[in-house]
């Protein structure tokens, strides 16, 4: 499976750390027709995960330096409860973040991503959040400004997407298998919140 690097502090992907997911594989079938994530989102998001590999340091980079870092509700849930930054949750939080592009694209969508899924929710939950790091930081990011940040990671990948010599119906297929499987994600990804008062 392809990594960012060997050890990625934090990364737990297919380890008995992981937890099993309250959802089941017959309600994640059912999510799929739903977002209508195909055998084609596959094969379009494996393509795009060739397409992305060298390049999630930059998108990366993107999403948090360049945006994150100017939205201040946004930026201050990677920094101190005084709002100081925290470099080192950065740089393994960052690696973390580039892993699951290509997790993203990359791995089968079975009962480990299942797990893993539920996993990265709980992290951003009051439940988990912070504990990975050991940080002190706002306890956790609102469902909210989750939900609402995957249309900025959604139009910002495409320019990435367009960077080698794919066609643009390449392009565009590529495009919206990520669009879906963000959907996904994120229909996964609001269970750990129910019964959360974090919107």
């Amino acid at each position: 499976m392809r990594k960012i690097k060997e050890h990625i502090h934090g990364y737990t992907y297919g380890t008995a750390e992981v937890p099993m997911s309250p959802v089941t594989l017959a309600e994640l079938k059912s999510l799929k027709e739903t977002v209508g994530f195909t055998r084609e989102s596959e094969h379009y998001l494996q393509l795009a995960g060739h397409v992305l590999e060298g390049q999630t340091r930059q998108i990366v980079r993107r999403w948090r330096s360049e945006i994150i870092a100017s939205i201040p509700n946004l930026a201050r849930h990677s920094r101190s409860l005084e709002g100081n930054p925290l470099p080192d949750y950065l740089a393994s939080s960052s690696l973390r973040f580039e892993q699951w592009i290509l997790d993203t694209c990359f791995r089968p969508y079975d009962q480990n991503w299942l797990n893993y899924q539920h996993e990265i929710a709980l992290r951003h939950t009051a439940v988990k959040k912070n504990q990975t790091d050991k940080v002190q930081s706002t306890p956790y990011v609102p469902l909210r400004d989750v939900v609402g940040f995957i249309a900025v990671m959604n139009e910002t990948i495409k320019p990435f997407l367009a960077a080698k010599a794919n066609s643009q119906e390449e392009v565009e297929r590529m495009h919206q298998a990520w669009c879906k499987s963000m959907q996904l994600q994120m229909g996964l990804w609001a269970k750990p919140y129910t019964g959360l008062n974090e919107w």
